[in-house]
């Protein structure tokens, strides 16, 4: 039986609450969304920026363009509300070059060997779009537009985003009705709840591309915020980021965050030219079971005392460490984002597994439910 049939819907998700939002909404208990436009696409769509704010202030702004989380603001220790995911200014700036954040990624999150894998005895091709490989799907679901319904519940905000992933877009077989809808409740829990169906064979491989950076957005980088991983393992690749099939044991290397550890404390030791001065690796979460939310890694600010619980479906975390050349991406105000500005926590399975049959499947076949789920918890450390 394949993994992602055994996936389900978790109760936490209690869905028979919700029930579709008129705009603009304000109610005592749940929190409000709002929606503003956020421009045009270059081929004439039209673009929302949706508001989600729970009772206690923390606040969510949403794009249809990508399914993107444009910010995401949380309170410190003393109760000042600052985003915390780096995003850019205006639409037009993620049309050009977005670095991902973020986004939506699909139809296929992370890397494919050669753009092909085979799928029932036939090849697959897909666009190459890094180096040698395919990557994020191609022009995947963080460049498109994606509908939009507002929800509402008794202590939680929520928004629906829907997408049709038409047979062969990108190579990929199958028409993917795909759908994630995020939440922000009065716990300042942040979830992500992502189902597809598909009418062909096909694979599927969805996560969120968000770089958090818990002093701020704009505050300098991540290097000296502290990260923990609930992984014994990572999987070994090769020169172009392409897994081997081995798993390799943490211990002993600068991925071994099974105790706190500053990300800049052993950054430096990452010399492999691939990995361009930081980390982009996959690690194997311990303990993962279909369906059952794990704690994948916590991150953690000490100046601001801002915390960050990851807990997810997925057996997979890939963290990426925003490797790009400082100045490269900016902000808002023209920031310039430095090298390390972020740090991805990427729930999702494992890179290429299309090519690695021993690897849990990512393949979805008519009369499935792909479904995953990833919290984020957000606390605050006393000093």
């Amino acid at each position: 039986m394949h993994n992602l049939r055994l996936l389900r819907v978790l109760p936490f998700l209690n869905f028979a609450l919700l029930a579709p939002l008129a705009l603009p909404t304000s109610t005592a208990t749940a929190g409000t969304i709002d929606k503003v436009p956020f421009g045009t696409t270059r081929d004439g769509q039209a673009v929302e920026l949706y508001t989600l704010k729970n009772s206690g202030g923390a606040s969510a702004k949403v794009m249809t363009f990508g399914a993107i989380i444009y910010s995401l603001e949380m309170p410190d220790r003393q109760g000042q509300f600052t985003n915390i995911t780096a995003n850019r200014e205006t639409l037009a700036d993620y049309e050009a070059r977005s670095g991902a954040f973020g986004s939506l990624i699909g139809r296929y999150a992370n890397r494919i060997a050669g753009g092909k894998f085979k799928l029932d005895g036939q090849t697959i091709s897909l666009p190459v779009n890094a180096g040698p490989n395919h990557i994020h799907g191609g022009k995947g679901f963080d460049k498109r537009v994606w509908n939009a319904k507002p929800i509402t519940g008794k202590d939680a905000v929520a928004l629906e985003l829907t997408y049709v992933s038409k047979d062969g877009e990108e190579g990929y077989p199958g028409t993917l009705h795909c759908t994630v809808v995020y939440e922000l409740n009065d716990q300042n829990e942040w979830k992500m709840d992502y189902t597809a169906t598909t009418d062909k064979p096909t694979v599927v491989n969805l996560c969120n591309h968000a770089y958090w950076n818990l002093a701020g957005a704009y505050s300098g980088t991540v290097l000296g915020q502290v990260l923990q991983a609930n992984a014994d393992r990572y999987l070994s690749v090769d020169q172009t980021l392409i897994p081997t099939g081995q798993l390799l044991p943490v211990a002993n290397t600068p991925l071994d965050f099974r105790t706190p550890h500053t990300i800049g404390e052993r950054i430096g030791d990452i010399r492999e030219k691939q990995f361009n001065g930081g980390y982009d690796h996959c690690l194997v979460i311990n303990q993962w079971r279909p369906g059952e939310l794990t704690r994948s890694a916590k991150l953690s600010d000490p100046k601001s005392g801002r915390t960050m619980e990851v807990w997810t479906t997925e057996p997979g975390v890939q963290i990426y460490s925003a490797n790009f050349p400082n100045g490269a991406l900016t902000g808002p105000g023209n920031y310039p984002y430095p090298k390390h500005a972020g740090i991805c926590l990427e729930t999702q399975h494992y890179p290429d597994s299309p090519n690695h049959p021993e690897f849990p499947s990512t393949t979805l076949r008519p009369g499935q439910t792909y479904r995953a789920t990833t919290v984020h918890k957000f606390g605050v450390a006393k000093e």
